[in-house]
């Protein structure tokens, strides 16, 4: 099973201090937020991607992709009924996956809760259009980079646009394209579905491209009340190839230590299991 972790968390260190200690502590994947790269994106150059995954590489890592995809962006909007935010919406998902490709990575997980909501006026059903007229217009370029984009339900704490697999599921088909897959979160799936975690990994294996994994607490696995012991199963029952990746949304124990304890966990898990 392929460990990674999302590097926001690390907000005032440096890339290259991201990466030993990321390294260290024993994952061999690290998953990046485009803001921690820049606010300017568009203009970052591509020795400076080179750079990145470079340096990543040198540590034992793989750059597996990106997400917060909207996070501290303006002028953008999934769901939005203006024609022209969608088009922008449009261009900055390509430059993303041009930004992915050149860092050497192969997925992108749209979340962006705060650029998906509803707005005034708008129905679901209207969403679901406006959303899926954005995704399809990006997805050449998602397959000419050979990167996908792996839709993120979310619960409706966090956004009243996708909140179950079933949604997302719904959203694939009208997009229908194989760059556009879905993505599944811990946190998410325990807020926001009837089904247990390992039910709709079972469910969803042929169609799930990314796995996030944190506790309802907001930290990371092994840090909360959530047993992985049965997540994990799932994942190693459905023969899950993709990437597991911490994220957490409380950093107040430091980076270090989070990163360390959710490894830590899932590394014991992973031996209880093996064992039994």
């Amino acid at each position: 099973m392929k460990f990674a972790i999302c590097q926001e968390l690390f907000e005032d260190t440096s890339w290259a201090e991201q990466c030993r200690i990321i390294a260290d502590v024993g994952y061999t994947g690290i998953e990046v937020a485009p803001f921690s790269i820049s606010d300017d994106l568009a203009h970052i150059s591509a020795a400076t991607l080179s750079e990145m995954k470079n340096t990543a590489s040198d540590h034992g890592l793989e750059i597996i992709g990106l997400h917060w995809l909207l996070a501290k962006t303006n002028g953008l909007y999934l769901t939005s009924p203006n024609v022209d935010v969608r088009a922008a919406t449009v261009e900055y998902l390509k430059l993303l996956a041009d930004t992915c490709a050149a860092l050497g990575g192969r997925v992108l997980v749209f979340g962006s809760p705060q650029q998906r909501n509803l707005l005034p006026g708008v129905t679901t059903e209207q969403a679901m259009d406006f959303a899926a007229d954005v995704f399809r217009a990006a997805m050449p370029t998602f397959q000419e980079r050979d990167v996908v984009l792996c839709m993120e339900p979310l619960t409706t704490k966090e956004t009243d646009f996708v909140n179950t697999c079933a949604d997302a599921v719904s959203l694939m088909q009208m997009v229908d394209s194989p760059s556009f897959i879905l993505h599944q979160d811990v946190k998410a799936m325990l807020g926001a579905e009837s089904d247990s975690v390992p039910e709709l990994i079972h469910r969803h294996s042929d169609i799930c491209g990314h796995f996030h994994v944190n506790d309802t607490n907001l930290l990371g696995p092994g840090m909360g009340e959530t047993d992985y012991h049965p997540i994990l199963k799932a994942l190693l029952d459905v023969s899950y190839q993709g990437w597991v990746s911490v994220e957490v949304f409380d950093y107040s124990p430091g980076a270090e230590k989070i990163a360390k304890k959710s490894m830590d966990y899932l590394q014991q898990v992973l031996g209880d299991l093996s064992a039994s």
